[in-house]
């Protein structure tokens, strides 16, 4: 098959390894902000309580460009400042990224936070309730750290709660993401996944991003990258 790559104002598919490595049946188009400390605005509620930010990967891979991240800062600024605008954009975009998926003979999959935590299914574009109304055909997937967002009524809206020990009490919000109907995403310092934690089973994450495809209430292994790998805040767990 041949490969599809697809960029817009909003959204980009094609070029995040991760997802390339799923792209056979899916292709995921992945959006990407930036962080509260260099747009101005808090598109990271959990950040400083799980202390993600300290291995945060707005930075890795091409994000570690001056021109990407001045992307990601307009870009961010254009959703808090024009957002009616904006989210009609974004939708243009998906349909474009739609059709192109179905003319090329793949499933199309989307991020909305690539690089940021943002409750999508509170804004509301239009007379739609929010924007996974639009798009009854794409799959939407994300990672959150936002243990108690009310999502599982939302078909094609599948979340992965971000696991941290940097603050126990927040560790043990697993038990809401679990109830929520998410699983556990947590990311390891060793290559060598231990077969359970938190008492669930511990599948490799990093074989693909399609997270929407893993077996309920299990933990998505992840290998600690980048800045991670010196992490020691608790974001990292030495299993």
């Amino acid at each position: 098959m041949t490969k599809l790559t697809f960029s817009s104002k909003t959204i980009n598919a094609g070029s995040n390894a991760k997802t390339v490595k799923g792209d056979k049946e899916y292709l995921t188009a992945i959006m990407y902000l930036a962080p509260w400390t260099l747009s101005g605005f808090n598109t990271c509620a959990m950040a400083d309580v799980a202390k993600c930010h300290e291995g945060c990967l707005n930075l890795a891979g091409r994000g570690k460009f001056n021109n990407i991240q001045e992307s990601r800062i307009k870009k961010t600024k254009w959703l808090f400042e024009r957002r009616e605008n904006f989210l009609e954009t974004l939708a243009l975009n998906i349909l474009g990224f739609e059709n192109k998926c179905k003319k090329h003979g793949v499933k199309p999959a989307v991020r909305l936070n690539g690089t940021s935590d943002i409750r999508w299914e509170n804004f509301s574009i239009g007379k739609k309730k929010h924007i996974f109304d639009f798009f009854p055909d794409v799959q939407f997937y994300d990672y959150t750290k936002i243990s108690n967002r009310k999502t599982k009524d939302i078909k094609n809206y599948h979340l992965t709660w971000s696991y941290s020990e940097a603050d126990m009490k927040y560790a043990a919000k697993h038990a809401d993401a679990l109830s929520q109907g998410m699983n556990i995403a947590v990311v390891f310092r060793d290559k060598n996944l231990p077969d359970k934690f938190l008492g669930l089973p511990v599948l490799d994450g990093d074989k693909d991003d399609l997270r929407f495809l893993d077996d309920k209430d299990s933990v998505i292994g992840l290998y600690a990258k980048g800045k991670a790998k010196k992490d020691y805040s608790g974001f990292v767990i030495d299993a």
